[in-house]
């Protein structure tokens, strides 16, 4: 068996919707312990690529394969977290049997003793996992965005998946809360070598961890090292319009024109 398997391969992979073509001749693979990032603007097609890799839907053309076989739903090899999910705020269940139901499913409180203290053991191993151990018996309503993150996280890892989906795990995070989830991410990653792709807008906060990413925009998917995608040239040629990519001091990358290559293709 290869050292480094692929975990998704793309070939000539086209999406449609009605008429409406969303992306499309994308050719890429992510192997196993690769940190991807997934960006472009709004409306790209990110979270359908996504889909797509779940078995939620179908390529319009083109071959997927996810473990070396056509996608398929309730993939136990995949840990997912969705880009939004709501928490009641009355809501009294306590992490540890939040990030339980990622073994469980709708079975809490359920199971046979022996088995519900094993999931019990998983689950506080997984909060382990990401540092959120002593949220174990706090109420979901109680914690804040960033300590719900990682209960989320917890419970995607909890099953010990082999690849990672993460849409928009950063979103509504301070800057500092940010670059922990990150670089906890990142950890995660090397640790576990799961391949991992995560849906972010700003390519700054996943520079210093991320292997490779992939870029949407205009119909176009382009993969490769962020100092090959994140450029003026390559940006330019995908938005179709002037595209300028400054690097600052400190290393962080400012990309200017896109509101204006977006608003010109609206």
């Amino acid at each position: 068996m290869p050292i480094n398997p692929s975990i998704i391969r793309a070939d000539n992979l086209s999406l449609s919707y009605s008429s409406k073509v969303i992306w499309k001749d994308a050719n890429f693979e992510v192997k196993s312990g690769e940190f991807i990032g997934l960006l472009g603007p709004n409306g790209a097609g990110k979270s359908s690529l996504f889909n797509l890799i779940l078995g939620l839907s179908k390529p319009s053309t083109g071959e997927l394969e996810v473990f070396s076989n056509q996608p398929k739903r309730g993939d136990s090899r995949i840990g997912y977290v969705p880009q939004r999910r709501t928490i009641d705020d009355d809501s009294r269940i306590e992490a540890l049997e939040y990030v339980r139901l990622g073994i469980s499913g709708t079975k809490l409180g359920f199971s046979l003793f022996k088995r519900a203290k094993h999931e019990r053991r998983m689950a506080y191993q997984a909060l382990i996992d990401v540092d959120a151990q002593n949220l174990a018996h706090r109420a979901l309503s109680e914690l804040s965005g960033g300590e719900l993150q990682r209960i989320f996280l917890a419970q995607a890892l909890v099953s010990k998946p082999n690849l990672l989906l993460l849409d928009e795990p950063l979103a509504n995070l301070d800057m500092r809360r940010e670059m922990q989830l990150i670089q906890l991410v990142g950890n995660i990653v090397r640790k576990q070598n799961i391949a991992t792709i995560l849906i972010a807008h700003d390519i700054n906060p996943l520079l210093p961890v991320v292997d490779k990413i992939i870029y949407i925009v205009n119909g176009k998917i382009a993969m490769g090292k962020p100092v090959d995608i994140i450029t003026s040239k390559k940006l330019s040629e995908m938005y179709k319009a002037p595209i300028e990519v400054i690097r600052g001091s400190r290393g962080q990358l400012a990309v200017l024109g896109v509101e204006e290559a977006m608003h010109h293709e609206s």
